[in-house]
């Protein structure tokens, strides 16, 4: 069975939820603990959401120095399958596995709201079983989700086909181009604001059509990576000469 290991770090806030979304999806959820050096047997990794260390300094930028996310840097360079949701997104750009930061919303509040996302690229690790231009709904909640980048970076993300979720109808945050989902030139690191963990099971996820609360949008999201380390195959995403110097 599929293992997918889940990090705890002081302050986080959905790692249970994260392990049972891996659990819903056929896997077999690890929790990792932050102050480990080892991933163990696992088969990939997912940073969850939360408030990492309190968020103090910025979101994600203590939570980069743990000794558990040397091992996790040195796994996703190897290629295994690496998803930051929300803080785990900010911990992933604070790392230097993804370009760009993430800052405070541009309204200066906190948001919590059903989010509609337009999938842009199906060619990583975390978004294969969806569709191009596929509209989904996640749940999104965060205080500091703007996603910033030089223009140049930016220009990079949106030519080699790195954009991987763009926010639909409104932009809740200010994010650079709408872009809610970013992920790395090799395509196994993926991470993202909204929370898909929080649309796998009927009855506690965003409204869809049908029952409410019964959108399972967030599957998609575990079933892809399951199905991409059981049936390993090349991603297509662009790789660039640079990989592995996505310094801001």
């Amino acid at each position: 069975m599929i293992r997918i290991g889940v990090v705890t770090f002081p302050g986080t806030l959905d790692d249970r939820d994260a392990l049972r979304a891996v659990g819903l999806a056929g896997a077999e959820g690890v929790p990792l603990w932050h102050a480990d050096q080892t991933l163990g047997d696992v088969d990939a990794v997912v940073l969850p959401g939360g408030f990492s260390y309190g968020d103090y300094l910025r979101a994600g930028a203590i939570a980069r120095f743990a000794p558990m996310m040397q091992a996790v840097r040195d796994a996703a360079q190897g290629g295994m399958p690496v998803l930051g949701i929300c803080n785990g997104f900010q911990i992933l750009t604070e790392s230097h596995l993804l370009v760009g930061s993430m800052i405070k919303n541009n309204h200066r509040t906190f948001i919590c709201r059903e989010q509609r996302l337009t999938v842009e690229s199906t060619n990583t690790a975390w978004s294969s079983s969806f569709t191009t231009g596929q509209v989904i709904t996640i749940p999104l909640k965060n205080q500091d989700g703007q996603f910033v980048a030089s223009e140049r970076q930016l220009d990079e993300l949106e030519a080699e086909g790195r954009v991987v979720f763009r926010y639909k109808d409104t932009n809740p945050n200010g994010s650079r181009r709408n872009i809610a989902g970013i992920t790395n030139a090799a395509g196994n690191v993926v991470g993202l604001m909204p929370h898909p963990e929080h649309a796998v099971e009927v009855g506690f996820g965003p409204d869809a059509p049908g029952p409410m609360r019964s959108g399972l949008d967030g599957l998609g999201f575990f079933a892809s990576v399951i199905n991409h380390l059981t049936h390993p195959v090349s991603l297509p995403a662009a790789v660039s000469e640079d990989n592995g110097k996505e310094g801001r």
